[in-house]
């Protein structure tokens, strides 16, 4: 694995974070709106993800809509590192070729799982603080358990006083399949889609192939990913008891359950909308970035080494 892929996986997602961040907050609460509450028992102080936004603004100001900024700068750069750099290196080695050279949709799924897997877990902690950052509001709006973080590094101290390092990566296991799943399911369908649109001479100019293959992915990705996206999100959000027990969920299944049988498959889906929103986007704008930085890469790469 190049250092110089790990570097520019990371480089492309921060990119495309400061543009999305705001719609990963929308998000967030919609998730927590109403948790282990049967549908139409609860107030909902998001409605829809046009109100949403202007409910945030309104109560917690234009800077409410870019909590948790920079933990999710963190995030994103670690897990699109590893998740980017291994995809590069799969398909650069055709690991994800199948007998006869073509890029495998199945091959892809396992590798992009690999990457999502193990970018997931080295993230967590600033998934976590990201999450409960992005949930804290002003108590007319307030949804899920409000942390009294003041701040990243002050996150960090909290949790670590409370929980040691085990704490900081409290709710990894959980994030896993997310990351499985949504990882997955991206990187199969960005590789697959990039060789299908130039054989069929659909979308062959570099750029363009890219923004396509990257917005057919992210649409795919944001089905895939809700459900286990909004039990880590619950996951992550919970309190926790005097042992560093979660108070509402014992982990990932214990989650998965209780949210069925308390909201339905509905609840397995909120927020699909502004991940919608936020994936197809922000995955066109990574895989994108990933694709151009790589390309200027290899156009002065060998200019550098020539003058050295």
């Amino acid at each position: 694995m190049a250092t110089s892929d790990f570097v520019l996986g990371g480089l492309a997602s921060v990119g495309a974070t400061l543009f999305t961040n705001p719609i990963e907050v929308i998000k967030t609460r919609i998730q927590l709106q109403g948790e282990l509450a049967a549908r139409g028992s609860y107030v909902e102080p998001y409605r829809g993800v046009l109100r949403a936004f202007i409910t945030v603004a309104k109560n917690d100001g234009l800077r409410g809509l870019q909590k948790g900024l920079t933990p999710a700068l963190y995030f994103q750069f670690i897990i699109n590192s590893f998740r980017l750099s291994i995809y590069t290196k799969a398909m650069n080695m055709h690991w994800m070729h199948d007998k006869k050279g073509e890029v495998s949709f199945g091959l892809g799924l396992v590798w992009g799982a690999v990457g999502g897997i193990v970018g997931s877990y080295f993230s967590s902690p600033f998934f976590m603080i990201k999450t409960q950052l992005q949930s804290q509001a002003v108590r007319e709006i307030a949804v899920g358990h409000q942390h009294a973080h003041t701040s990243m590094s002050g996150a960090f101290r909290d949790i670590y006083s409370t929980g040691g390092i085990a704490g900081l990566w409290r709710g990894s296991l959980a994030a896993l399949p997310r990351a499985a799943v949504g990882s997955g399911a991206q990187i199969a369908t960005f590789g697959k889609t990039k060789t299908l649109l130039v054989e069929y001479d659909l979308v062959t100019q570099p750029t363009l192939n890219s923004f396509c293959s990257g917005l057919i992915a992210g649409s795919i990705m944001s089905v895939a990913i809700t459900p286990p996206d909004v039990i880590s999100t619950r996951m992550y959000n919970q309190g926790i008891d005097a042992q560093g027990q979660g108070l509402k969920y014992k982990g990932w299944l214990d989650c998965c359950i209780k949210i069925l049988r308390t909201e339905g498959i509905y609840g397995m889906y909120k927020g699909f909308w502004p991940n919608y929103l936020r994936i197809a986007p922000h995955s066109t704008l990574v895989l994108m970035f990933f694709d151009e930085l790589l390309d200027l890469r290899e156009k002065y790469q060998p200019k550098l080494a020539h003058s050295s």
